[in-house]
């Protein structure tokens, strides 16, 4: 089975190929566009990301399964919060989708934000590391590296697989 995952992030292709380590697949990462913004800023705008990000990827690599995982924030009552979503594109079928994990973020974080500034360089800089997003990602710093990036995208890899399982073990089913 040939699967496409729209990025080249380490902690992204790590998701993924935990997920299906009991298949026999190729994966391939592919650079697609998200076509949102680079700081998604709501729940809708992150999965759209990672739908087109799952989409492209089966599609210019003609896979038989493409996947599209895409973190963002979300604006919440209680602050600004971590959110992180994921896409399984296969042909015949609609787009899966599913979320993950969700963390507040310190204000001085979440101020950088608002003011136009990305996830990505924010942490970098708050960490005094170099590609937070392709390793721990904020979610490691914030929880203390009891989660990582790959370990939050992983969740989101195994709801994305049952519910792709799920759906080709009752496609014949009908209602009533």
């Amino acid at each position: 089975m040939l699967i496409a995952i729209g990025s080249k992030n380490p902690a992204k292709i790590a998701a993924a190929e935990n997920a299906f380590m009991d298949y026999k697949i190729d994966l391939i990462p592919i650079d697609v566009p998200s076509g949102v913004n680079e700081q998604p800023f709501s729940d809708e705008e992150t999965i759209k990301g990672a739908v087109n990000r799952a989409q492209a990827a089966a599609e210019m690599a003609g896979a038989d399964i493409g996947i599209g995982l895409e973190g963002g924030v979300h604006q919440s009552d209680y602050g600004l919060l971590l959110c992180n979503w994921g896409a399984l594109a296969a042909k015949g079928m609609q787009p899966i989708i599913a979320g993950g994990a969700r963390i507040l973020l310190p204000e001085e974080i979440a101020t950088s934000l608002m003011a136009g500034e990305e996830l990505g360089p924010v942490m970098d800089e708050y960490s005094k590391k170099q590609n937070v997003r392709k390793n721990e990602g904020a979610v490691g710093i914030f929880t203390n590296e009891y989660v990582n990036r790959a370990e939050m995208f992983s969740h989101v890899m195994k709801l994305l697989l049952g519910q792709y399982e799920y759906q080709l073990k009752n496609r014949d089913r009908t209602l009533g």
